[in-house]
């Protein structure tokens, strides 16, 4: 795992969207890293490592290292294009990190016993996949685990219900109460109501 999260680049000079398309049919990704302050430098890494790596859920949140003709450079994927049809990586933006400074990133939400709670019988909804939080580079979480096996039909659970981990603050959450989103519900299977309003008609008495 490790490994994929390690790659190779190399400076490129040769820039435009004709040089791009060059090293697009000789199976390299053009990329961009910027940030902390320093000058952007634009790259060329191997599309084969980079579609391997890409297929990782934790690859969109992890620290990655970027050797950059050969020196190590410590980052995060902020920006990924994609062909629209084709399985080919098209471009990526790369932010430097400070180990030292908080960073803000999308963790993946991993919900938990969803089977349990639909035995109730109700349906699981997902009001989100993802959550913004910002931490120190060492605290980002290769994902957030939601339990939803307590949860009551019509019941939701909010940010304010996630448990996150040491040294990690939701981003929404600081902006105050009214930002306090849905997270997952259970709701009611289809018709129940319908069937609620029929048994009050059938248990109202005759005038």
């Amino acid at each position: 795992m490790t490994d994929l999260f390690t790659l190779d680049a190399e400076v490129r000079t040769d820039l435009g969207k004709g040089a791009s398309r060059r090293l697009r049919h000789a199976n390299k990704v053009p990329a961009i890293i910027y940030g902390e302050g320093q000058e952007p430098i634009s790259l060329t890494l191997e599309h084969k490592n980079v579609f391997r790596a890409q297929q990782e859920e934790a690859f969109y949140s992890h620290v990655l290292t970027i050797n950059v003709d050969g020196k190590p450079v410590e980052c995060l994927l902020k920006d990924m294009q994609r062909h629209p049809f084709k399985q080919v990586v098209m471009h990526l933006d790369f932010l430097r990190i400070n180990a030292k400074n908080a960073v803000q990133v999308n963790a993946p939400i991993h919900f938990l016993n969803e089977d349990e709670a639909e035995k109730l019988g109700g349906t699981i909804a997902h009001q989100m996949n993802e959550i913004a939080i910002t931490c120190l580079p060492a605290n980002i979480p290769e994902y957030i685990e939601v339990d939803v096996a307590n949860l009551e039909v019509g019941q939701t659970l909010h940010l304010s219900d996630i448990t996150l981990p040491k040294g990690v603050t939701s981003d929404e959450l600081a902006k105050g109460e009214s930002h306090d989103q849905a997270v997952v519900s259970l709701n009611a299977p289809k018709g129940a109501s319908d069937d609620a309003a029929e048994e009050v008609t059938e248990e109202a008495p005759a005038e």
